[in-house]
């Protein structure tokens, strides 16, 4: 038996992946939501709530961190979940996969890979730190595999984009259109995670999920707008000046210009480490795209 914690894109990609391959599956929210299937049972529960977790998770062989806090309570939320997630993996020496991000780094200038030391100057890129920080520094077998951002029906810029460019209005961002970006497909993330749960020479590391070679949010949702039949795109990004003023009233605003600095300038993921080592890869571009755009 396998245990999710988490409903988002991920999480549904892997306890679909995982049931399909004739394993229970155990999906904890707090709402008890999760996707349909013979094998898969929806669990409704506070995932930081480590006695509880513990009953939910026994007898599982992994354990899956796709849990998606509120934005603006990663401070306070995320340290309950992880710590719960390491003791329920423990008491059941299961293996630990983290859904990870690229927050931890920091800001850089050069293309990210798993070497680079955590060197976070914000407050939710050493929270994403510490954590895998806490995971290296037990006796869990944990991994963690780190993606850019989303390509997927659910919080991606092409979901945020497309009700305006179905309309033919102008559709508004927060972040600069034309600087180089790597964006990663959610399916593709739930597939390492299934992948490289099984192999014990990716546990204790970190990696990163194949993705496409980076473009700027331009290039992206042009492609998309041709893939969905659609005019090209009228785009348009916000005045950082707008966004301060809107982060004085909006958590997520707020939230978003602390880490700015990743679409202000090229913000590239190298994922050849697990194409290499396991020989995984990208889902073509146009795949990821169309389905995508026919989820969202």
């Amino acid at each position: 038996m396998q245990v999710v914690v988490g409903s988002g894109s991920v999480g549904t990609a892997i306890a679909l992946r995982v049931a399909e391959a004739g394993e229970e599956v155990r999906v904890v929210t707090r709402s008890g939501g999760g996707p349909e299937h013979p094998l898969v049972s929806r669990v409704a529960a506070d995932a930081g709530d480590a006695a509880e977790l513990l009953r939910i998770a026994e007898g599982a062989s992994v354990i899956y961190n796709c849990a998606n806090p509120q934005y603006h309570a990663w401070p306070t939320d995320w340290p309950p979940i992880a710590d719960a997630l390491l003791r329920a993996a423990e008491a059941n020496d299961a293996v630990l996969a983290i859904t990870g991000n690229l927050y931890g780094y920091g800001p850089v200038t050069q293309p990210m890979t798993e070497d680079m030391p955590l060197a976070a100057t914000t407050v939710k890129g050493r929270v994403r730190a510490k954590m895998w920080q806490d995971a290296l520094a037990s006796r869990v077998r944990a991994f963690e595999v780190r993606s850019s951002d989303w390509i997927g029906p659910r919080y991606s810029l092409i979901s945020q984009a497309l009700p305006a460019m179905r309309e033919g209005r102008t559709a508004w961002l927060p972040a600069p259109l034309d600087v180089p970006h790597t964006y990663t497909y959610t399916a593709d993330a739930a597939r390492t995670l299934v992948e490289l749960a099984k192999h014990e020479r990716a546990w204790g590391r970190a990696w990163h999920t194949p993705s496409p070679a980076p473009m700027t949010a331009r290039r992206l949702l042009t492609r998309a707008a041709e893939l969905a039949g659609l005019p090209a795109p009228r785009l348009r990004a916000y005045p950082q000046v707008a966004v301060r003023g809107a982060a004085l009233f909006d958590k997520m605003a707020k939230e978003f210009l602390e880490i700015r600095y990743q679409h202000a300038r090229p913000f590239v993921m190298d994922s050849s480490r697990v194409t290499a080592e396991f020989g995984l890869t990208a889902t073509p571009l146009d795949e990821a795209i169309r389905e995508t755009v026919r989820s969202a």
